[in-house]
């Protein structure tokens, strides 16, 4: 007959100590869970409520602060392109694709009431952009940094860009992920789309025009006073404008490539 197995007090503690190890591991590997959790939490969920709310609030003040439009003001007849406000009946100065000439920029420059502007101090939100097909309405603040201007849910005037109604390019960028993400839905824009810009003394309005689905973040050409892609060179323009550039990180949830919705101004009317 056999006799029962002796179990020795080292075999016990290694078996203690296996226990301890493997539990330690669980707790460790639970709480690394439960962080990366939060932090993923706190990019998609917290960090868009509180750009959001920011941004509306500022868009809020902004209004505050600029009034209400002078009741019966007539619109300018003036715009970039010829267009007459609130018509779209084109006059002169435009070539067959629809490009502004030189000479109509130049005439529009020196008649359009951009000439007014105060240059805007370096993270100040200076005006408001609304975009009715994407239900989105936000400030817009001088410069793309980071911390001072996109996370905060606003979109960012690049520098060294065109002003609102200024003959070249109005470009601005926007986080299309987390931070308010005002540019989530740019994809979705199609041509023929309005987008707005208001500031403490006019109100434009520019017309979806071409978007170039992706480029290289280096691309440089997508913002130059006469738009034109230098890494895709089908995408673009060749001719001077009044242009307006909406740029964001594609695809979704990484910033390997940019994308680009150009539009052209067609109306301008004063506040």
């Amino acid at each position: 007959m056999r006799a029962p197995g002796v179990v020795h007090h080292g075999t016990r503690r290694r078996r203690a100590a296996y226990r301890r190890v493997v539990w330690s591991g669980a707790e460790v590997l639970v709480t690394v869970g439960v962080v990366l959790l939060l932090l993923v939490v706190h990019q998609l969920w917290w960090t868009n409520r509180q750009a959001q709310h920011g941004a509306e609030r500022k868009v809020q003040a902004l209004e505050r602060e600029w009034g209400t439009p002078t009741p019966g003001a007539a619109p300018d007849a003036s715009t970039a392109d010829g267009a007459s406000a609130g018509t779209g009946k084109t006059g002169g100065g435009r070539t067959g694709d629809g490009e502004t000439d030189a000479g109509a920029a130049g005439q529009s420059s020196s008649s359009g009431g951009s000439s007014g502007q105060v240059r805007p101090r370096w993270s100040q939100a200076y005006a408001v952009l609304s975009i009715p097909r994407l239900s989105l309405r936000v400030p817009v603040a001088e410069g793309v940094s980071k911390a001072d201007v996109l996370n905060k849910g606003y979109v960012g005037h690049y520098k060294g860009t065109q002003q609102p109604g200024q003959a070249g390019n109005f470009a601005l960028a926007g986080h299309r992920n987390t931070h308010g993400e005002p540019f989530r839905y740019l994809p979705r824009l199609r041509r023929g789309d309005t987008i707005t810009v208001e500031t403490r003394t006019a109100v434009y309005t520019y017309t979806v025009d071409r978007t170039l689905p992706q480029t290289s973040p280096r691309d440089g050409g997508v913002i130059r006073p006469v738009p034109r892609s230098t890494v895709r060179p089908a995408y673009g323009y060749s001719r001077p404008g009044y242009y307006i550039t909406l740029t964001t990180c594609t695809p979704d949830y990484t910033s390997r490539y940019r994308m680009a919705v150009w539009g052209k101004l067609t109306a301008m009317r004063p506040r």
